[in-house]
C-alpha cells in the first residue's frame, strides 16, 4: 500500500500521522504503542520538541525512539511490532493471549514501505522490529526476517536494523536474522526459571540461553572469518542484547544482577536492559498491584554500568542483609559508606581497582591520576583540573594537601542521602 502524501504533524503535535489509508494509520498507532514496553531500544527521554518553528528534526512522533551507535551518535529508530497478536499468555504482557487489547497486524510489505517512507523523509535512521508470536515461533520469525531481507536486498537499505528474535525459532532462521540485522536480541524477561514458570509458563530459561549461545558462537565465528578475509559476511555486528522486567516478581536486585552478570560473562551480551514492571488492564492476581519505584530501575542501570566498566562484583553491590540496592544512594556511594574501614583512600598509593571504587572518580580520571602520580604527588588542584566532583570525592580520599575526617557520625553520613534524593516526576514537570 503506497503513501499518498508526505508526513505531517498534527495540530497538537502529539502524533506523527501518515496521510494514507486509515487502516494502515490505525495499525501504526496500535503497534507502535504496543512496542513501547520493550526497553531494549535505548530512548533518550528528552523534552518534546519539533521543528515546525524552525530548525530540523523532532523528538516526538508515533513509534520513534532513539538509540546510540558505538561511536556515540544518536540515531532515531522506528520502533514497532509486526503484530500484537500472540499465542502465549505471559501474565505481565499487555499483548498476552487473554488480554482484551485492540489487535492489529502488519504485512511484511507494509513494514518495509513505512520504514522506507519514514527514512526518505529523514524521520528515522533505522528500524526496531519485534512481534507477538502468531501460529508458531518459526512462522513469526520468518515474517520478521522477511522484512529485514526485503529492506536489505530489494531496497538496498543501509540503515540500522534491530530484530527481536524468538528463542523457540529454528537456528537457521535466527542465523538469517543475524545476517540482515545490525543487532539481534532475545528477552530473558525474568531472572529465574521459577519466575518464568509462575508468569510465563511457555518460556524456558534454558532454551533462551541455548539460543543466545548459538548467536554468540556465530558472532565469534564471523569475527574470526573476517580477520582472515575482511570481505566475509557480517553477522549481527552490533552484537546481542536482552531485557529483564523489574518488580513483576519478588526477585531482589541481587538475583537480577547475578543473572545479568552471568549473561555478560557467558553470552558476551552488549547490553542488559531493565524495564520497571507497569501494571496492565485485567491483570492477574499473581502480579503486584503497584509498579516498583522508577528509581529502582535507575539504580540497576547504575549497578550494571559498574559491573561492565568498573569491574564491580554483585557481592560488592549487594549483601545478604541488603539484597536490594538502596534507593536513596547510588550504588558506588553506598559501597563506600558500607566499607568505611577502607576509606579514605590515598590516591598517590592505591591500586587502580581501589581507585575505581572512590565516589566521584570515573575510569578515565582514574587512568589520568595513575599517569600524573608517576611525576608528582596528586593534590586537590590536580583533581580540580580533571573536573573531579570534589564535594563527592573529598570525604573518601587522601591527597598531598588533604586528609578528611573519618565518617563516623550518622549525621555526617546522612548528608549523602539528602544529596541523592530523587525529584518526583510531577515536580520536574511543574
Amino acid at each position: 500500500m503506497e503513501i499518498e502524501r508526505a508526513l505531517r504533524v498534527t495540530k497538537r503535535c502529539t502524533t506523527v500521522h501518515l496521510n494514507m489509508s486509515m487502516d494502515l494509520s490505525a495499525k501504526l498507532a496500535i503497534l507502535a504503542d504496543a512496542a513501547k514496553y520493550d526497553a531494549s531500544c535505548a530512548s533518550s527521554g528528552t523534552t518534546r520538541r519539533n521543528s515546525r518553528g524552525g530548525g530540523i528534526g523532532s523528538t516526538i512522533g508515533t513509534g520513534i525512539c532513539h538509540s546510540y551507535t558505538p561511536d556515540g551518535r544518536c540515531v532515531s529508530l522506528l520502533k514497532i511490532l509486526l503484530t500484537n497478536f500472540c499465542i502465549y499468555d505471559c501474565l505481565y504482557c499487555i499483548n498476552r493471549r487473554s488480554s482484551s487489547v485492540q489487535r492489529a497486524r502488519f504485512r511484511p510489505e507494509e513494514v518495509v514501505q513505512i520504514t522506507l517512507d519514514f527514512y526518505r523523509r529523514n524521520y528515522i535512521e533505522g528500524l526496531f522490529l519485534s512481534s507477538g508470536i502468531i501460529r508458531n515461533p518459526d512462522y513469526t520469525m520468518e515474517q520478521v526476517v522477511r522484512v529485514a531481507r526485503t529492506l536489505r536486498v530489494d531496497h538496498q537499505f543501509r540503515g540500522y536494523i534491530h530484530l527481536k528474535t524468538i528463542p523457540e525459532a529454528s537456528p537457521e532462521l535466527i542465523a538469517e536474522a543475524g545476517k540482515w540485522a545490525d543487532r539481534i536480541s532475545i528477552n530473558v524477561e525474568l531472572p529465574t526459571q521459577n519466575d518464568l514458570e509462575a508468569l510465563a509458563p511457555q518460556k524456558n530459561l534454558a532454551r533462551i540461553e541455548t539460543s543466545m549461545t548459538t548467536i554468540k558462537t556465530r558472532i565469534e565465528e564471523t569475527k574470526a572469518e573476517r580477520r582472515e578475509n575482511p570481505k566475509s559476511p557480517v553477522f549481527a555486528p552490533a552484537g546481542q542484547s536482552t531485557q529483564m522486567i523489574v518488580g513483576a516478581t519478588p526477585a531482589d536486585d541481587a538475583t537480577i544482577l547475578q543473572r545479568a552478570s552471568s549473561l555478560y560473562r557467558t553470552q558476551h551480551l552488549r547490553r542488559v536492559y531493565y524495564s520497571a514492571f507497569s501494571p496492565i488492564p485485567d491483570a492477574s492476581s499473581k502480579l503486584p498491584l503497584n509498579a516498583p519505584p522508577l528509581v529502582r530501575e535507575h539504580r540497576l542501570y547504575q549497578a550494571d554500568w559498574l559491573m561492565r566498566f568498573y569491574g564491580f562484583d554483585v557481592a560488592e553491590l549487594t549483601t545478604r542483609k541488603q539484597p536490594n540496592l538502596p534507593l536513596n544512594l547510588d550504588p558506588k556511594l553506598a559501597l563506600a559508606l558500607r566499607n568505611r574501614d577502607k576509606f579514605p583512600l590515598d590516591l598517590n598509593k592505591a591500586p587502580r581497582e581501589m581507585l575505581l571504587r572512590v565516589p566521584g572518580l570515573g575510569v578515565r580520571n582514574v587512568d589520568r591520576i595513575i599517569r600524573i602520580r608517576r611525576w608528582h604527588s596528586i593534590r586537590l588542584d590536580d583533581l580540580a583540573r580533571l573536573r573531579v566532583p570534589l564535594s563527592k570525592a573529598m570525604p573518601f580520599i587522601i591527597v598531598a594537601d588533604h586528609t578528611p575526617r573519618l565518617l563516623e557520625r550518622e549525621t555526617e553520613i546522612n548528608r549523602f542521602v539528602k544529596m541523592q534524593k530523587q525529584t518526583e516526576l510531577f515536580q520536574i514537570a511543574a
